[in-house]
């Protein structure tokens, strides 16, 4: 499922190391700008950074064709947060995020996610 800002979608999205974000990702970073938070679906990836939401849109067969959608967080209208149940096998938590051009991102994050410090970091920057 591609990642991107225009159209409502769920991601079903794992932790990666920061190190391995796309290069060009990093390319378009500015002064300041540090990247927080990294996740991946199959081939796409989400980027947290400390002023904006970044999304790669892996396209094609062979990959070499991106699509990268940007979204500040002062676009932020609200936010919600889920976290995982006690009893899963594998857990899941979700972030909901309504931007003031009325789209909605629904973020389904796999895996060990500390969804708490990804809402403090979203209120850090939205509040």
């Amino acid at each position: 499922m591609a990642i991107n800002f225009n159209q409502n979608s769920v991601f079903n999205l794992k932790p990666i190391d920061v190190e391995n974000v796309r290069d060009e990702v990093r390319g378009l970073l500015i002064g300041g700008e540090d990247i927080i938070f990294a996740f991946q679906t199959i081939r796409d990836q989400l980027v947290m950074t400390n002023k904006r939401i970044i999304a790669i849109d892996v396209q094609g067969i062979t990959g070499k064709r991106k699509s990268f959608s940007v979204m500040p967080y002062s676009k932020i209208q609200y936010f919600s947060i889920q976290t995982p149940g006690l009893i899963e096998i594998v857990s899941d938590s979700e972030l909901f995020i309504m931007f003031s051009n009325g789209f909605t991102a629904t973020f389904e994050f796999k895996g060990q996610v500390d969804i708490g410090r990804i809402g403090r970091l979203l209120s850090e920057f939205v509040l």
